[in-house]
Order: structure tokens, then C-alpha cells, then sequence
């Protein structure tokens, strides 16, 4: 009986892990998590909760935004998987529009949940470059911050939609 694999493509670059309880072998029960930040030193994924309630550990999966400790990596086999590393142009460094619209409109804080919500950020963008306000919340609703106002968030997402921030009035002046 041969060895089973598991093969993921992460941030574009082919993955193939050998599954098992041997050393050197992922085990079944490791998450995506686990195998991004240990066995490939892709640290932009937060462990926070280990839940999937709060958003730190969010990657992309096949064009959706997912929390990493939720999921098998295992599972996970065949996925197309990004991280906040592979977000940057891989050869010139330049951030990410996403990226680039966090720094500009100071949308981060502390920093330790703004990698989860850049990534979902470019998850929804990808899928609807000009999301409605009530968009970007159920989007985020995912991603729990304590540190920041929300509005520089919705301010940077904004931008790269290419419109400016139209938020209620229960927002106006949390600037």
C-alpha cells in the first residue's frame, strides 16, 4: 500500500504533503492552520481562537474566505489556497490593492487580526469589486476587532472598490 498525499497549491506554489502518524507526515487530524504556520512558516494566519469565530486565521480556499482552523488539511486536498503572503506580487513586493488601501487609510491597529480581514476583504472584491456597505458588514461580520474604528476599515475596502465611504449615520463621527 502506498502513501497518501495530500496536495494543495498555496500562494501559487504546488504542496504535496504525506499523510500520516510517521515523523515528517501530517497527521489527519493537523488543520490547514497548523500545516500553513508550522510546516510552511506562513505566519500572516493568526491562531486565535481555534473556533472559527474570530477571523484571525482567515485564507482564501478556492476563492472563498475561510477560517484555516476549521478546516483538515487533509480535507483540503486538490484546494488552491492563499495567504496574506501570497498576496504581494511575488516578484516586485508591491503590496496587494488591498494591502496598499489598509496602510493608506490607517485600517489596522495592533495588526494581529488585520491579516483575517484583509483576506476577506479580498475575497469578497474578487468576487464583487463594488460591494454595498451591507455587503462588506455581513462579509466582516466574521472578523472580530478590538482595536481599530470599523470605519477605516470600510474606508480602505472602499477605496479599492473605487467609490468613496457612504456610511449610516450610527457611524458618522467614530472616526
Amino acid at each position: 500500500m502506498g502513501v497518501e498525499t495530500t496536495t494543495l497549491t498555496v500562494n501559487g506554489v504546488k504542496r504535496v504533503f504525506s499523510m500520516g502518524d510517521a515523523f515528517g507526515q501530517v497527521p489527519y487530524s493537523e488543520t490547514l492552520l497548523e500545516t500553513l504556520r508550522d510546516r510552511l512558516g506562513l505566519t500572516g494566519a493568526k491562531r486565535a481562537c481555534d473556533e472559527g469565530a474570530c477571523g484571525c486565521c482567515t485564507v482564501i480556499k478556492d476563492g472563498d474566505a475561510v477560517p484555516s482552523c476549521m478546516l483538515l488539511t487533509a480535507d483540503c486536498d486538490g484546494a488552491q489556497i492563499t495567504t496574506l503572503e501570497g498576496l504581494a506580487d511575488p516578484e516586485t513586493g508591491e503590496l496587494s490593492k488591498v494591502q496598499q488601501a489598509f496602510l493608506d487609510y490607517n485600517a489596522f491597529q495592533c495588526g494581529f487580526c488585520t491579516p483575517g480581514i484583509i483576506m476577506t476583504a479580498t475575497a469578497l472584491l474578487d468576487k464583487n469589486p463594488n460591494p454595498s456597505e451591507e455587503e462588506v458588514r455581513d462579509a466582516l461580520s466574521g472578523n472580530y476587532c478590538r482595536c481599530i474604528s470599523q470605519y477605516h476599515v470600510f474606508e480602505a475596502i472602499a477605496s479599492v472598490a473605487g467609490r468613496g465611504v457612504e456610511l449610516d449615520e450610527k457611524w458618522e463621527g467614530r472616526r
